[in-house]
């Protein structure tokens, strides 16, 4: 079992398939606050879609190719933060992630991604991780700017929301570049 404890009644724990339920609630409790930034967020009708998603994510666990975690307040699914496709041959992945409106605002998600990005290099010896967020979603990049990302660029219409396309703003950090935030 994955799983961090982030202190005050935080953890990041991987999602099984007995969450399902729980995960499809708190998307569709989320649903107007997730929808300009989310393309999926429409796609997620039933519990039974909440399971696949989270079926992928153990799919990609056993690869060793990624995982999805909630973030849990006691035992409160609050949030998620997923590694999508580890990229062996260039030693590199992203990360998405997202937080229960009522939620936002207290540095729970900056604790979430610390832990990952400390998974990630620390333990996976990645090379590059990156964040792809729209550049309105002024909170989502609020995240990657504190943690001493850099801004490579904006990929223009790159994701497609339905009937318009959205530009994604790309964040990176390198190994080194990490290790001397967390040691300097």
């Amino acid at each position: 079992m994955l799983g961090y404890n982030l202190g005050e009644g935080l953890w990041l724990r991987l999602l099984e398939r007995h969450h399902a339920e729980f995960l499809f609630v708190l998307t569709d409790r989320n649903r107007d606050h997730l929808r300009p930034w989310l393309p999926w967020v429409d796609e997620v009708r039933s519990i039974a879609d909440s399971l696949n998603f989270i079926e992928e994510g153990l799919l990609r666990f056993a690869q060793g190719n990624g995982y999805e975690l909630g973030i849990w307040l006691e035992e409160k699914l609050i949030g998620v933060i997923g590694v999508h496709e580890i990229n062996r041959a260039n030693s590199s992945a992203s990360i998405g992630y997202w937080l229960d409106v009522e939620y936002q605002g207290r540095g729970i998600m900056t604790r979430a991604v610390i832990a990952v990005l400390d998974d990630l290099f620390f333990n996976r010896k990645l090379h590059r991780v990156e964040i792809r967020v729209a550049p309105e979603n002024h909170r989502s990049r609020a995240i990657p700017e504190r943690l001493g990302f850099r801004m490579e660029g904006i990929l223009r219409e790159a994701e497609r929301h339905k009937d318009r396309w959205v530009d994604l703003v790309v964040y990176a950090i390198l190994d080194r570049e990490w290790k001397a935030c967390r040691h300097p």
